[in-house]
């Protein structure tokens, strides 16, 4: 149990003068009540009773032993308590990763880490030293006393380092701040407009309709003439977890056979992996699915390339629409007649979007479905309601050929190619359909790893594009409010401004106000604000509302993935190009799990229509997964690392100051940091 240390009382008082008044109380009734106080510089004694001076005098000494004996145990349990908790992360560490603590790379990181982190704690040990003095200044318009004024070295250094701190940094970190409370007020109030748009959706029941009826009633022959030409695409690199599901649903999408064709896009550069591929497509075109497999020998552009290399094949011009799926989707068998209908009675709409549905919950899954669930019911039910307009998600979607051909095809310039295409699609004139009714399954990542991965091409994508979209969007035809649109909610706004606040103003300039008072962020910034729009955000999960405060937590520590993803996809920097295929389990619902351990518990069976050499590889390849079990490792990250420590340094300092809310906000999330930081959120991959 930690020692009791009240520090209340004394931190409430008011400092009068020079020094710090204390009051000396006893239980002997030979003894007075008297206050010391040091002013006018004769020392305490001078206050004192002639007759009582050397008794009190005593008595003082003692009660300054009780406090200080008090402090002492309290740092000495709060060092106790740090130091059993680092041992512990270290145990894990080498637990998990299954080496010696000579090689424990992850851990040697951490123990440096907080080697070189010496300079905050001095910084906060400065800070006590002043407070334990009673030097503390809380009111931000304080006035500075001379260096005349004061009394020795270590107080003539605090003000100086309280004037150069009133003088070169309270100023730009105020204007700062100011500038970021006025970004954070701005995103705010578009998010209630977004969920007030969701509401009159909602309220109205509006839907998007259709025209006439899209499909005939087939005579006794059977006839499939009114259904249109349908191309099935399922890009893939490397997916050895679901492409076996990804195929299979959809092989089982109900619709003519002789009007779908499906394509198997494999750009995986694993051998073994193109062999379990073609072998699973043979499967199902010896059961008479009109399906092909494509692997290109250069893999360039990555999934723009992949696809746009699928788009080039002579059998495509008779197709009408084409579906793209992921390869960890599972679409229902009644996908396409669901959505064709809205793209066969409406020529001018280029695009209809279905949601998504994950099944596969731990809880880094379950913050995500708050960011999901806000996406598709929200934002581009609103966009496509009264905008017609919103970036195609890449997967899930079924796009007129006509309207991808008119607008370019598509194009390797980024990591965004569905966003991409949705604004020169945007631009040409061409309306989008969003479904919110019809969802197809899919997986999320479980790691924290997958997922800062994923966030990472999500947001520097979108500002590379925005780099290189903006004259065209300058140039185009469209309305200036659509320009508008674009420009200023549907970049600036949701995507660069959205991740700049979040990061500078919880992450940066709360944590240093607690070294500046002078810039220090009021209660409704930091409490009530956030958590009401955290609450607008929770509003489509309604079932998630018990996780509002471990979102809330999570979005401010991903804000540094997503601030830094956003500066180099703005800048161009090294990573701005790179496309990283997100990492996936294999397990987007329960049932999956019990039908990949009943796979895992069977022999490998022989397929007809396989050579012998892709028996052998798939051989090696059950040899290999037999032999070899997965390892689950952490990984340490840095940069969260340090927020850790700076945050939760800031909640010591506001501890000092008696700032509550404060304190409580800083504690936690710096706790969040510390959490994701050592990788302990999310599963880990192997």
């Amino acid at each position: 149990m930690a020692p009791s240390l009240d520090l209340g009382d004394w931190w409430a008082k008011e400092i009068r003068g020079g020094g710090m008044p204390v009051v000396v109380t006893t239980q002997n009734p030979n003894y007075s009540v008297v206050e010391l106080d040091d002013r006018g510089g004769g020392g305490a004694a001078a206050f004192l009773e002639k007759g009582d001076r050397g008794k009190n005098a005593k008595q003082f000494t003692w009660v300054v032993l009780l406090k200080a004996h008090r402090a002492v145990g309290c740092v000495a349990w709060l060092a106790a308590s740090v130091w059993a908790l680092l041992g512990a992360v270290r145990k894990r560490l080498l637990r998990n990763r299954g080496r010696s603590s000579k090689s424990d790379k992850g851990g040697r990181l951490l123990f440096r880490f907080l080697r070189t982190s010496l300079l905050l704690i001095a910084m906060l040990a400065l800070e006590m030293a002043a407070y334990l003095q009673g030097w503390h200044f809380k009111n931000p318009n304080f006035r500075i006393p001379d260096v005349g004024e004061t009394r020795g070295w270590t107080r003539d250094a605090y003000i100086s380092w309280l004037s150069f701190r009133a003088d070169y940094i309270a100023y730009p970190l105020q204007n700062l701040c100011a500038f970021c409370i006025v970004l954070f007020v701005v995103q705010s109030i578009d998010r209630l407009v977004l969920c007030l748009g969701c509401l009159y959706i909602k309220l109205k029941k509006i839907k998007p309709t259709i025209n006439g009826d899209p499909f005939k009633t087939e005579d006794l022959e059977g006839s499939s003439c009114d259904y249109p030409m349908v191309l099935v695409q399922i890009p893939m690199c490397n997916e050895r977890e679901v492409y076996e599901q990804s195929i299979s649903a959809a092989c089982r999408i109900d619709w003519p056979r002789d009007r779908l064709l499906i394509q198997v896009l494999n750009d995986s550069d694993d051998e073994p992996i193109e062999h379990l591929i073609s072998a699973e497509v043979s499967k199902w075109s010896q059961r008479g699915t009109n399906i092909v497999y494509q692997h290109r020998s250069i893999r360039t552009g990555y999934k723009a390339g992949n696809l746009k290399s699928a788009m080039s094949c002579d059998y495509v011009k008779d197709y009408e629409f084409v579906a793209i799926f992921d390869a960890d989707f599972t679409p229902n068998p009644d996908f396409l007649k669901k959505t064709i209908p809205h793209l066969k009675g409406n020529p001018e709409v280029g695009l209809v979007q279905a949601r998504w549905s994950f099944a596969n919950k731990n809880l880094l899954t379950r913050l995500q479905n708050i960011n999901l669930c806000f996406h598709f019911e929200v934002e581009q039910q609103v966009n496509g309601t009264f905008l017609n307009f919103f970036g195609f998600n890449g997967t899930a979607g079924v796009w007129r050929i006509r309207a991808l051909e008119e607008s370019g095809g598509w194009l390797e310039r980024t990591t965004v190619e569905d966003m991409d295409i949705a604004v020169r699609a945007h631009l040409n004139g061409w309306k989008f359909v969003f479904l919110g009714d019809i969802k197809v399954l899919c997986e999320v990542p479980e790691s924290y790893k997958a997922y800062r991965k994923q966030q990472h091409q999500w947001h520097s994508g979108p500002m590379h594009l925005f780099r290189v979209c903006l004259p065209a969007i300058l140039k185009s035809k469209i309305s200036i409010w659509k320009k508008a649109n674009l420009i200023l909610l549907f970049f600036l706004l949701r995507k660069l401004i959205l991740s700049f606040y979040s990061f500078t103003l919880f992450c940066i300039i709360l944590p240093l106000s607690m070294f500046v008072p002078e810039a220090e962020l009021p209660i409704w910034i930091i409490c009530y604000i956030p958590v009401i729009v955290s609450f607008l955000n929770i509003l489509p999960a309604p079932r998630s509302i018990p996780f509002l405060i471990p979102y809330l937590l999570f979005e401010n520590t991903m804000s540094v993935t997503k601030f830094n993803a956003m500066v180099v996809g703005l800048f161009q920097l090294g990573s701005s190009y790179e496309w990283i295929v997100t990492k996936n389990a294999g397990r987007s619902s329960e049932s999956d799990l019990l039908a990949a351990a009943e796979r895992d518990a069977k022999p490998m069976q022989l397929l007809r229509g396989v050579s012998d050499s892709e028996l052998v590889e798939l051989t090696k390849l059950k040899e290999q997964q037999e032999e070899v079990p997965p390892i689950k490792k952490n990984k340490i990250y840095k940069k969260q690392l340090a927020l850790a420590l700076l945050l939760l340094t800031a909640a010591l300092r506001s501890l000092l100051s008696a700032q509550g809310i404060h304190f409580y906000f800083l504690l936690f999330q710096g706790v969040s940091f510390l959490l994701v930081g050592l990788d302990l959120i999310g599963e880990q991959m192997s």
